[in-house]
């Protein structure tokens, strides 16, 4: 993937010209991967347990509504990101009982969950924006001294630390080699003595959590909170997941895989967006990249 990822920006630095690897523009580029990339890293551990979560995106919109409405109630800009990200967890943390209790697919879970969640965040917003009080959240994703690169923004910081807890997680921790051993085999799993329901719970509570910081990022992209925000989200951190070289069968995945998908995904927008190439063809192009990350995931499965 991280090769996919250099042969990707050659191409595009090739057709647009050096310019394309300047300080500023790797700068934007980066900015532009956090959101995605912060969400995709959650994500990453529901598709290792095997499970998957279509409400990614709701989340993301709600948290932006309840950190504009938690600033509006003057309390501070920490209070209201912890706020946010509490009530994502909640959310994941539902969508995981609804899994173990009812013993439904996660697919249909959270589909359902999608439209909820969505349905809340408007319903808390009125259906409108909510405008919230300037403060350092409006700041995570601001360039730092006029777009010189010189410094990255804090959002940036955030997310490569965040990326590091969950890479340590996955690898080093019991919580870690549980969440592979279920989507290896659920049933191995359990006749070795791995809480399966406890440890769903929990990994869809911690994506639930990652997407609500993601949502706190984009809040600080957008200054507001917007409950029609993110709609189709869940789909780049899938996404995001899959080309790093994720299984939906579940059992595989990695940190450095998710964050050189989303890398790709970013590159393509920008690049094709400084080319002056349409939408539809981004598009195209990520959707080929995401059809021939699978098949090749299914030809190792099928090698293996």
């Amino acid at each position: 993937m991280l090769a996919g990822l250099v042969v990707v920006a050659l191409i595009f630095g090739a057709l647009i010209g050096p310019q394309f690897f300047r300080a500023a523009n790797l700068e934007l580029m980066a900015r532009q991967t956090v959101i995605v990339c912060v969400a995709a890293l959650g994500m990453t551990m529901v598709i290792v347990s095997g499970g998957i979560d279509l409400s990614v995106g709701s989340v993301v919109a709600l948290s932006t509504v309840v950190t504009a409405l938690i600033l509006n109630r003057h309390a501070g800009p920490a209070v209201s990101a912890v706020g946010a990200i509490v009530a994502g967890a909640l959310c994941g943390a539902a969508n995981g009982l609804l899994i173990t209790q009812l013993r439904v697919v996660p697919f249909i879970v959270t589909l359902g969950t999608m439209l909820l969640v969505r349905g809340a965040a408007k319903g808390l917003a009125d259906e409108r924006r909510i405008e919230a009080p300037i403060t350092w959240l409006n700041n995570l994703l601001r360039t730092v001294r006029d777009g010189s690169g010189l410094l990255l923004p804090t959002g940036i910081w955030l997310t490569v630390a965040l990326a590091i807890v969950v890479a340590l997680t996955l690898r080093y921790t019991r919580f870690g080699r549980h969440l592979f051993a279920i989507g290896s085999s659920e049933r191995t799993a359990r006749l070795c003595g791995v809480r399966i329901n406890r440890t769903k719970v929990a990994v869809y509570a911690v994506a639930g959590a990652c997407a609500a910081l993601a949502g706190v990022m984009e809040f600080s992209k957008l200054s507001v909170g917007d409950p029609t925000v993110a709609v189709g989200l869940e789909l780049d951190v899938i996404a995001a997941v899959i080309i790093g070289g994720g299984s939906l069968s579940g059992g595989k995945g990695s940190v450095v895989g998710t964050i050189a998908g989303a890398a790709i995904m970013a590159v393509i927008q920008i690049g094709c967006s400084q080319q002056g190439l349409p939408n539809w063809v981004q598009q195209i192009v990520t959707g080929s990249i995401i059809v021939g990350a699978v098949a090749l995931d299914r030809w190792r499965s099928s090698q293996s």
